[in-house]
């Protein structure tokens, strides 16, 4: 085969690449040359700095919001920021948790005695309404005794027969 490329070309693709690179620099420099004879740099630069100082005031912000609640004395309570002492922080998470649960025990048992409360007083009622009960079943039995109606019959003037045929006990 014959090479159809008779160039000859004295430089290497290292030495190529780097004029590359020293063009594009050239043209940025040039460029940025212009810009700054323009005044498009000084304005560029005057935003950067703005955009920077809001930034930095944002943040600022930010700082003095996180200070402001690392300062509120509930945060300080709960998250043992309140303690002086290293070994006391480390523990600290125990003591808030025992004293969790024994809000949680308090508060479990005010709702059993209240519930015993009011079971006590539902039993009562219940006691009540069952001595009502016996009291109108006694009524109901003097009303409807043999007595009664003979008491009844005798005040309305109505003579009791007995029956007239004798009474039988029927066997099975």
């Amino acid at each position: 085969m014959i090479p159809t490329n008779d160039d000859f070309n004295p430089l290497t693709e290292e030495d190529l690449r780097r004029q590359q690179e020293d063009e594009e620099f050239r043209r940025r420099v040039r460029d940025e040359v212009r810009r700054v004879n323009s005044g498009e740099a000084q304005e560029d630069i005057e935003r950067d700095m703005a955009e920077e100082a809001e930034a930095e005031a944002a943040e600022r912000r930010a700082e003095a919001k996180k200070r402001l609640k690392r300062s509120r004395l509930f945060y300080q309570l709960f998250s043992g920021n309140i303690l002086r002492s290293r070994s006391v922080k480390e523990h600290y998470g125990y003591l808030i948790a025992i004293a969790v649960a024994s809000l949680v025990s308090i508060m479990v048992m005010f709702a059993s005695l209240y519930a015993d409360m009011k079971y006590s007083r539902m039993e009562r009622e219940v006691q009540l309404l069952r001595e009502r009960s016996i009291r109108l079943r006694e009524q109901l039995y003097r009303r409807t005794s043999h007595q009664a109606v003979v008491e009844e019959l005798e005040r309305r003037g109505i003579p009791l027969q007995e029956p007239r045929r004798r009474k039988e006990v029927v066997e099975d």
